[in-house]
């Protein structure tokens, strides 16, 4: 288990960058609606299975910025890191299935896709905006030390992978004809989506209370170890203080 921040934050630090976590929650959120209305829409026209599972996986990081602001919305915001992490996971499971289904369908025929310029011009777009906001994201998930946050950082960045990867599958559809290329990318979609479920399931990213605890007396109640690294490296920190 990676810790990500060793030392202990003072208050008003955890509170700023938990602003800041909240904020830039609520960006992508706002982004991510308007970019999950174009592709469903967009993908529903054209028939793409990429571009509608493209647009689910938007969905679901409104779902996660929304994880997150609930999550920072608590006193004590460490408390709610682990199932914080799980309710992340379960969404991008969630994604994976349904978009692992629909590229199978695809694949065995059941229907071709057509032209999508809507879904290409909003793929090229992403890849420009995803990539700053995550980077954001993830700076300040490690300063907190919370593993949900990097969580949604990783989500952030698989939307600007999945960009790339429904820019190519539409481009080769629309520029060559080539209809396996839609579901094809889809699958991708799918497997990375599988994966960072499967991560944030198990907390392998979790690293929440160093930077989250002044004293051993701040640390969360948690039954599941998710923090107990960070709570000993917590109290070593305050022990050596005295």
């Amino acid at each position: 288990m990676t810790v990500l921040a060793p030392a202990p934050l003072p208050a008003a630090s955890r509170r700023r960058l938990g602003r800041r976590a909240q904020l830039l929650a609520a960006a992508s959120v706002g982004y991510n609606l308007i970019e999950a209305a174009v592709a469903v829409s967009a993908g529903a026209v054209a028939g793409s299975v990429a571009l509608v599972g493209f647009g689910l996986d938007s969905l679901i990081e409104v779902s996660s910025g929304l994880i997150i602001l609930w999550q920072f919305r608590h006193p004590v915001p460490e408390s709610r890191e682990r199932q914080a992490l799980r309710l992340i996971g379960a969404c991008f499971l969630v994604l994976a299935a349904y978009v692992t289904t629909e590229s199978v369908r695809s694949l065995a025929g059941a229907g071709e896709p057509a032209a999508a310029p809507a879904g290409i011009a909003l793929a090229a777009v992403s890849l420009l905006i995803m990539p700053v906001l995550s980077l954001a994201q993830r700076r300040t998930g490690r300063a907190l030390g919370s593993g949900s946050v990097v969580a949604d950082s990783a989500q952030t960045l698989l939307c600007t992978y999945l960009s790339a990867v429904l820019l190519a599958g539409l481009l080769l559809d629309g520029l060559l004809g080539w209809a396996w290329a839609d579901p094809a990318a889809g699958l991708v979609i799918a497997a990375v989506a599988a994966r960072e479920g499967v991560t944030a399931c198990r907390g392998t990213n979790c690293g929440c209370l160093p930077a989250a605890a002044t004293t051993a007396g701040d640390a969360p109640e948690s039954d599941d170890g998710c923090c107990a690294a960070g709570t000993d490296a917590g109290s070593r920190h305050a022990a050596a203080g005295r």
